[in-house]
């Protein structure tokens, strides 16, 4: 465990403004030693204020930027200990020397995520808030930022807590029938205890089910472009980015190795791979490639299937239908600029049939409109509900789950309830060490080394 007497702080990269951070029990000492600035009291000076000066050397006293300092009062600060911010100009120059003044005058370099875990253990937030931090500043949609904005301002904590305060009650109710034999009365069939557990298991189970669309929300839909060479894939990609991105050639074979970039459709992530061109090749290099496509392909939440509408259908293409018939997919006849489209009802497979044209982005937005009737984008809200995106709530979730489904089953089976109350107690565990109320320091350190440093 850390002693609050040390101080954390960051150097940001460089930019117009740097700022570094001090939190603990004598940052504003060390302050006094390096800011000068007029009528500077720090017993005076209220939280949640900015004193303009300047840094200066401590040895020297020669001045070495001219700043602005905000303060922060304990408990009312991220860390719940005294805090400042000096912001700077953004040069590494001068970032450094104001660094190596805290240094000298006392304080350490942070680690990462040191800020925030510090603000857990104080008390200030819970487990599942300080992770939903780093699923801000990771956001790549507007969706993803809302669902963790929602999950820092304490939704899913609320839930949790409410579903293990049900869980508490009939524990509770167990106990005392467990410590009271005596009065031989049947406390758990007389509450409805099976139905209350039902109950508590169906919210447990919606939370679980929530993970569905909080994976892509957070990791996006892995959607595989296919197609026989030269049949339009790359064209396909730059025409979904608006960007030159992979090269475009006449001959085949140009794409050798995948190509992945991540594009936003309606507020949800689209992880588009693009992959060589499927066929048989003596090229040991290529064929590499091809064996990838199929493999990108296979794990694919969706495939975008493209052919070339100006040819007749060969042993590749009816490779590549075959490969589709059970997957999320959505065929594309391509380059339909060209007015020679001889595939029209030829490809007979029960999947969505869209014409375009890659070259001038023909058909594009009714690509993306079928992408979201397979996916029911319209039905992933993040205003008001609480959508699980952290493969460890989801797995601890899971874990009390089973766990709840247990004690029904020992109820129903007419089990002694002191074997019931296990199997709640190990609910309450799981569902305790998504908010941190009991988890072990191994995990805490492991969540945190995942933050940038001065967060």
């Amino acid at each position: 465990m850390w002693k609050l007497l040390q101080q954390y702080l960051r150097l940001q990269a460089i930019g117009g403004i740097g700022i570094i951070r001090m939190s603990g029990k004598d940052c504003f000492k060390i302050l006094e030693k390096i800011f000068i600035t007029k009528n500077y009291n720090i017993e005076k000076i209220k939280g949640y204020s900015i004193k303009y000066g300047f840094i200066i050397n401590s040895k020297t006293g020669e001045k070495i930027d001219e700043v602005l300092v905000s303060f922060f009062k304990n408990p009312k600060s991220y860390t719940r200990e005294d805090m400042c911010e000096i912001n700077s100009h953004g040069g590494m120059v001068v970032e450094r020397k104001i660094l190596e003044e805290c240094i000298r005058n006392g304080a350490v370099l942070a680690e990462p995520g040191e800020f925030t875990k510090r603000a857990f253990l104080n008390g200030r937030i819970d487990l599942s808030q300080a992770e939903s931090i780093i699923d801000i500043i990771n956001s790549k949609t507007d969706k993803e930022a809302k669902a963790s904005v929602r999950q820092l301002q304490g939704a899913l904590s609320n839930t949790i807590n409410a579903i293990r305060k049900d869980l508490l009650d009939v524990m509770a109710d167990i106990e005392v029938q467990i410590d009271y034999p005596e009065y031989d009365i049947d406390e758990i069939k007389d509450k409805n205890t099976k139905k209350i557990l039902e109950n508590i298991r169906d919210k447990v189970a919606c939370l679980e089910k929530s993970f569905n669309n909080g994976k892509i929300l957070k990791e996006g839909i892995k959607t595989a472009i296919i197609g026989r060479p030269n049949a339009g894939k790359s064209s396909l990609l730059n025409a979904i980015l608006r960007e030159d991105r992979a090269i475009v050639s006449d001959i085949e074979g140009t794409t050798r190795d995948t190509i992945e970039e991540m594009i936003n459709v309606n507020g949800i992530p689209l992880k588009l791979v693009d992959t060589a061109g499927i066929r048989k090749t003596d090229d040991e290099i290529e064929g590499i490639g091809v064996k990838k496509a199929l493999n990108v392909a296979e794990d694919a939440e969706l495939i975008l299937a493209i052919f070339d509408s100006t040819k007749e259908l060969n042993e590749e293409d009816f490779k590549i239908i075959e490969l589709i018939k059970n997957k999320n997919a959505i065929i594309l006849l391509n380059k339909v600029d060209k007015n020679n489209n001889i595939l029209e009802n030829k490809i007979k497979i029960n999947k969505k049939i869209i014409k375009i044209s890659a070259k001038n982005g023909e058909g594009i937005e009714e690509v993306f409109t079928e992408i979201e009737r397979i996916f029911n984008f319209n039905q992933i809200e993040t205003d008001g509900e609480v959508i699980i995106t952290n493969i460890r709530h989801k797995t601890q979730i899971s874990s009390a789950l089973v766990n709840i489904n247990e004690a029904i089953k020992a109820l129903e089976i007419d089990l002694p309830i002191d074997i019931i109350s296990i199997s709640i107690k190990q609910s309450l565990e799981d569902l305790g060490k998504i908010t941190g109320e009991n988890v072990s320091e191994d995990i805490i350190n492991e969540i945190f080394s995942k933050f940038c440093l001065g967060k």
